[in-house]
């Protein structure tokens, strides 16, 4: 059973047209006006195995924080809709990254209740490729709300901006690839609740 999802949204800040497979293979294309963003779709994507397509026009002139925020929500509703009941997976997932200078830990449980911690005390403000640093904690807000998801992310180590929110990327990337995989030995819902 096929395990994607499209979703468009459009409201007076952005426009975005997203479509995922789970079990794919990094394919895709990542087009939001940000180009440093984008970077990181491509990671998430290809470290994460998923095929991905974004298309997101936003209010750039503003900033970027409308763009990623609103492609994290759109990015999590669609991995929400691709789980279906979420029966079969394996749940959880947590990934260690090391980006030279950087150590980045992501550790998720698809719980179907959403939250999120990013503990990054080395990033400072700044800005990236177009890409503001404090929107790392937006993206992995907004993808946690949508996704139903509880994302923690730690920088353990690091100096160099880009690195850390690549590591970050990358570890989630990993992370959301353990957890969306189907496990063989699981018959039903992961949960004693018998729901996620």
């Amino acid at each position: 059973m096929a395990r994607t999802a499209q979703i468009t949204r459009k409201t007076g800040e952005t426009d975005i047209v997203l479509s995922i497979d789970l079990d794919g293979s990094g394919a895709g294309s990542r087009t939001t006006g940000v180009g440093f963003f984008d970077h990181m779709l491509d990671l998430l994507s290809r470290h994460g195995l998923l095929d991905l397509e974004v298309v997101t026009k936003g209010d750039t002139q503003t900033g970027s924080h409308h763009t990623v925020e609103d492609t994290g929500i759109v990015l999590g509703q669609a991995i929400a809709e691709a789980l279906g009941d979420r029966s079969g997976i394996t749940r959880y997932g947590s990934a260690v990254i090391p980006m030279d200078d950087t150590l980045a830990r992501c550790a998720l449980d698809l719980s179907g209740r959403p939250f999120s911690v990013v503990n990054a005390p080395q990033l400072v403000p700044g800005v990236t490729g177009g890409f503001e640093h404090e929107l790392l904690e937006e993206f992995v807000r907004a993808l946690a709300n949508g996704a139903r998801a509880t994302i923690h992310v730690d920088i353990l180590a690091g100096t160099n901006a880009h690195h850390i929110i690549e590591g970050a990327f990358k570890a989630i990337a990993r992370a959301l690839r353990q957890a969306v995989a189907i496990d063989p030995r699981e018959t039903g819902i992961p949960s004693t609740k018998g729901s996620l």
